[in-house]
């Protein structure tokens, strides 16, 4: 098939961008910036925008920096940014073991991290990424600009808190202390599908070697990417090794709400999260 007709905008400056999302949003206007998950979903007519509104123009949208506590991650930046670590320190580490598991090189040149943040895809990486680590997403219309801290901004299976003359500008991560420990683990039959569970596990060491700041976050599996609290206070405050990690896998395991999808039992998912939860947690112990 081939898309529906729609009015094409390229804008070359942010403020443009926003004014014209912001007359065409009531149309179904859409942001595209890679476009990986929209031109197939538009070329299956899964997806009739009446415009697109590409940024792809606006210099400085692709910028990967950091800004005091915060990376931050602008609206055109690609996922094979993350390829090398961008910065030094445990999230550039992070960011560049998890880039590896998201589909294929040539759509990792193109896709992008906001893109893929915005689309909310329960099965996203970086979705994963932001709901365990808290991020902040900065958005921006004719209104004016505003932050949404995580949790709050996914809202179920590819729905987020933007309006939709809202434009995502960029995406804020807060930078992990030296000394954190991450490990990320994802099954799936074969590399480059969509992931059937995921983990992302940080976590520090206080000076008696005991487990302090714990996060762990599930994706894949519910309608959003979320932390998983009952897995983190079975972390809280023991020593790292395989019993605490095999409590806190079953913690999260009987936590999650799997929706059931083809032969995919929700047995079967609390078992695979059981296993990458483990997974992530034993990486994250090796990191160091």
């Amino acid at each position: 098939m081939k898309p529906g007709q729609f009015s094409y905008h390229a804008p070359k400056t942010l403020d443009e961008a926003v004014t014209i999302l912001g007359t065409v949003a009531g149309a179904d206007g859409r942001v595209i910036a890679g476009g990986q998950s929209l031109v197939p979903a538009m070329a299956l007519r899964l997806a009739q925008p009446a415009h697109l509104v590409d940024i792809n123009g606006i210099a400085g949208l692709d910028r990967v920096f950091t800004d005091g506590g915060e990376l931050v991650i602008g609206a055109c930046a690609r996922h094979a940014a993350f390829e090398r670590p961008v910065i030094a320190g445990p999230l550039g580490i992070l960011l560049a073991a998890v880039v590896q598991h998201i589909a294929h090189y040539p759509i990792r040149t193109r896709g992008t991290f906001c893109g893929s943040i915005a689309h909310a895809d329960p099965a996203s990486e970086w979705c994963l990424v932001a709901a365990t680590l808290g991020a902040r997403m900065v958005a921006r219309s004719t209104r004016g600009s505003r932050s949404i801290v995580e949790p709050g901004f996914f809202q179920g299976m590819m729905a987020t808190a933007l309006e939709p003359d809202e434009m995502l500008v960029e995406t804020r991560l807060p930078l992990l202390a030296a000394d954190a420990r991450c490990g990320f683990n994802e099954f799936n039959r074969r590399a480059g599908d969509f992931a059937i569970a995921m983990a992302l596990a940080t976590y520090r060491l206080d000076n008696n070697g005991r487990i302090i700041e714990p996060h762990v976050g599930v994706g894949a599996v519910e309608g959003s990417p979320r932390r998983i609290a009952e897995a983190e206070a079975a972390l809280a405050g023991q020593q790292p090794g395989t019993a605490a990690f095999a409590a806190a896998a079953e913690a999260a395991a009987l936590a999650v709400e799997p929706i059931e999808e083809n032969a995919e039992l929700a047995g079967y998912k609390r078992d695979v999260v059981r296993a990458v939860v483990g997974r992530a947690l034993e990486m994250a112990e090796k990191s160091q």
